[in-house]
């Protein structure tokens, strides 16, 4: 499920916690929040970073170091070795 980003549409009405942005854990079919969970205020949903990195367990390099390697389907049957 997706992580969500809200702000308060108008900064100085609501508290430090809506002013700020609070993120909210919602399923892709549910409908957007209307307002702050703990005041009401109006808020919008914004634009936030999405993360794009590396396994923190050190998985894939640990994997490569034993021998395994990842492939990616390039065809119907076919795969390429990725590393």
């Amino acid at each position: 499920m997706p992580i969500y980003k809200h702000i308060a549409e108008e900064e100085k009405r609501g508290y430090r916690f809506c002013n700020e942005g609070f993120e909210i854990l919602q399923d892709i079919n549910d409908k957007p929040i209307k307002g702050c969970p703990k005041c009401g205020v109006k808020v919008r949903r914004v634009f936030s970073e999405f993360s794009l990195g590396f396994s923190k367990t050190g998985l894939d390099r640990r994997a490569k170091q034993k021998g395994f390697h990842k492939l990616k389907k390039v065809d119907k049957g076919k795969y390429e070795r990725l590393c």
